[in-house]
């Protein structure tokens, strides 16, 4: 035959029958004998039995029995080696693992019903935060939201301690029904495929991770505005499980669970100064619930609105205070000065409250505009001051208007020529004096008058260049009184420490 040509051998499927013959590769099938008996001594050397059966055939979900877990490659165990039929077999055994845990399993019903209480371990990595709204008082954190639990239905033995499992299992089995309390929106990253990740060991442990954006409420205290800290809470828990059911715990404690990216932060106007976590119990009418509660603690930096509303005012109250070195006669001039200096603050206090909520309170850039607005106003009616007492004329407010007025006249002089050159005064000529009157009579002495010239009042005395003495005090009182309140406002909120509202201490 042939078989001595290509080292095959043809068997018939049966004997008596039509003969149907089919070949078997001789050299597959030693090799396989080769690799069972490799198999077989390598299981008696570890002490372990060795049961013959066909390369393949699983007796039970639980595996062929010459198997070995995780790890045994490196200690020199009998796993086979990937790409290898063996390969493909681990392949068909899990599959039957997981067709076999699957099978009568009852996703309705949470693990350890009416034995035990679940315990549902979580911990939370942030990979960006931020931004944060001051208007909506909220923000938004994008995180790898980690649970773990453990479910003794899913238990296996197998090759492997842990499986790595497709996102798709996670329908077929019971997960937590955990939700954000203070959660206005969230979103399950579903590109390219759903960001989520199942791992299942021997024991029926699970670990569930999801990517998760979240917009969650932030409330804030003001009063401190800009220079004010706040802590934004993330809480979740349980739906509907109470605590005699479902339990959360932090997986690493309290202060290594949650933790934030180096470069994590996407914030413009905070500083991301820490975290913490803790967990507290809330008291319903179905019940008592667990709540684990995450604190970011933000404290707002103040370089922005130091440029674009503190310089600002302090420059306006600077230019306001200009007018009292100008002349109190410059009526246009300080007139110009005062409204517009106030149209100024005006547009600025608008302005620093557009990025605000509506709060019913004062904040602390609200007092350093009100009193700018203050010092602003006031020049203002300084100036209205010195120029009303400069139109009624007022003694002690510079020299007397009224004496450069009213000059004193002087008397009109009459001259006499005699004819020995002495002149003499004492006569008086009246103005258009008629020609007959004025007829001299010249005799052996003569007499000569002369009209003396008309005197003519000199002009008043010109007061443009006296200074009020309420400017000369405003000069002085305005500055020290802005230096100094600047002072007080500054080191006040500057150099005590901010109150955090809200935030809880680790437990």
């Amino acid at each position: 035959m042939g078989a001595a040509y290509n080292k095959r051998t043809w068997q018939p499927r049966r004997q008596g029958a039509i003969p149907t013959f089919h070949y078997v590769n001789t050299r597959e099938r030693e090799r396989e004998r080769g690799r069972e008996r490799e198999r077989e001594k390598c299981l008696q050397l570890k002490g372990r039995p060795a049961r013959r059966g066909t390369i393949g055939q699983a007796t039970s979900i639980q595996g062929y029995p010459g198997q070995r877990r995780r790890g045994d490659r490196e200690r020199g165990g009998c796993v086979a080696a990937p790409g290898t039929p063996e390969a493909n077999d681990n392949i068909t055994i899990f599959t039957r693992i997981l067709d076999g845990l699957l099978d009568g399993y009852d996703n309705r019903l949470r693990p350890g019903l009416g034995e035990k209480v679940t315990e549902i371990k979580t911990n939370i990595f942030v990979t960006s935060f931020g931004p944060v709204s001051d208007t909506e008082m909220e923000y938004t954190i994008d995180v790898f939201f980690r649970q773990s639990w453990k479910d003794e239905r899913l238990r296996f033995k197998g090759p492997m301690e842990r499986l790595p499992l497709n996102n798709l299992l996670a329908s077929n089995i019971w997960t937590p029904d955990t939700f954000f309390l203070n959660g206005k929106k969230s979103i399950a990253h579903n590109m390219t495929t759903p960001n989520k990740l199942l791992r299942l060991q021997d024991d029926g442990t699970l670990l569930y991770t999801m990517r998760l954006t979240i917009s969650a409420e932030c409330p804030m205290q003001l009063e401190d505005f800009p220079m004010d800290a706040h802590a934004c809470p993330l809480k979740f828990g349980s739906y509907a499980y109470p605590v005699s059911e479902v339990v959360y715990t932090w997986t690493q404690g309290s202060a290594k669970s949650v933790v934030v990216a180096e470069d994590g932060s996407r914030l413009n106007q905070y500083h991301l100064i820490g975290q913490t976590a803790g967990t507290e119990n809330i008291y319903t009418s179905r019940g008592q619930y667990t709540v684990m509660m995450a604190h970011f603690y933000l404290k707002r930096k103040i370089g922005y609105f130091v440029i674009q509303t503190y310089m600002p005012c302090f420059m306006t109250v600077i230019l306001s205070q200009v007018s009292f070195w100008l002349n109190r006669e410059s009526v246009p001039a300080r007139t110009v000065f005062g409204v517009t200096t106030v149209l100024t603050m005006t547009t600025l206090s608008i302005s620093a409250r557009n990025s605000l909520p509506k709060v019913a309170y004062a904040t602390a850039m609200d007092w350093f505009i009100a009193v700018c607005y203050a010092f602003v106003f006031s020049a203002l009616i300084e100036f209205a001051t010195v120029n009303y007492f400069t139109k009624r004329s007022w003694a002690w407010d510079g020299k007397k208007a009224m004496e450069a007025q009213h000059p004193k006249k002087k008397d009109p002089m009459v001259l006499s020529k005699k004819s020995n050159n002495v002149c003499s005064t004492g006569v008086n000529f009246t103005p258009n004096v008629t020609k007959d009157i004025a007829i001299a009579t010249i005799s052996n002495s003569t007499t000569i008058q002369m009209k003396a010239a008309e005197p003519k009042a000199p002009d008043p005395k010109k007061t443009y260049n006296s200074v009020s003495r309420i400017d000369k005090m405003s000069r002085i009182v305005f500055p020290i009184l802005f230096g100094t309140f600047n002072l007080v406002y500054w080191a006040t909120y500057l150099n005590r420490e901010p109150v955090i509202k809200g935030a809880v201490s680790p437990t």
